[in-house]
């Protein structure tokens, strides 16, 4: 079955991954594009969301459905890493 979101690679990404050249989306593009709109425009600074969201609002339709998937996996990246590392303190006997 087909996954409408994930398309098989094409030469130009297996030329990228065998060069191990690292895979930038069009998220991941905005985001840093908004950043850095974001600190020359607000230097008393801004809430985080506020990257994402400029980033996400500027994301053609087609490329939202990739971004949710990557802010998703993102998360849970970071919920598997606390938990790994909440696991090995305590299995260290906690604060030494």
């Amino acid at each position: 079955m087909n996954d409408p979101v994930f398309e098989a690679p094409d030469e130009f990404d297996v030329l990228l991954s065998q060069n191990a050249m690292p895979h930038i989306t069009a998220f991941q593009s905005l985001f840093e594009a908004a950043e850095e709109e974001l600190r020359a425009t607000w230097p008393q600074g801004f809430e985080v969301e506020k990257i994402g969201r400029l980033a996400f609002e500027r994301l053609p339709e087609g490329e939202k459905a990739a971004a949710l998937d990557e802010l998703f996996y993102s998360y849970w990246s970071g919920r598997e890493n606390d938990r790994e590392a909440l696991a090995r303190y305590e299995s260290q006997g906690g604060a030494r």
